[in-house]
């Protein structure tokens, strides 16, 4: 995501005052109800788990979720770019491609050596 993308979000935020609105416990459970439609979108959708038909509504939701992150990160003062660069850095290391490629096994379950 560009800086202004996410100046855009902030942009349309502000315009509407709505800052004073956005700590991060309201903004914690907008994400989390976002993200609960976001999976509504698969719901009952049997074998098709792409739901190619419906990627109008995923990108909507998506679009939400990632708008309420992007707000969160501001409103605790985080850099996005900053803490997805450790957060990957971290599963890096909990998950080395010579034990983890081509598993879905956690990272307690990969076998070393």
């Amino acid at each position: 995501m560009t800086q202004d993308t996410i100046n855009k979000i902030l942009q349309f935020r502000d315009e509407r005052d709505w800052n004073q609105f956005h700590n991060p416990k309201d903004l914690a459970i907008s994400i989390s109800l976002e993200s609960a439609e976001l999976l509504e979108v698969f719901q009952w959708s049997a074998e098709d788990v792409n739901c190619t038909e419906k990627l109008n509504k995923i990108r909507e939701e998506l679009a939400d979720v990632v708008n309420y992150c992007v707000l969160m990160a501001d409103a605790c003062g985080l850099d996005l770019d900053e803490i997805v660069e450790a957060k990957i850095k971290k599963n890096n290391e909990k998950y080395p491609v010579e034990l983890a490629k081509g598993s879905k096994k956690k990272y307690n379950q990969l076998k070393k050596g």
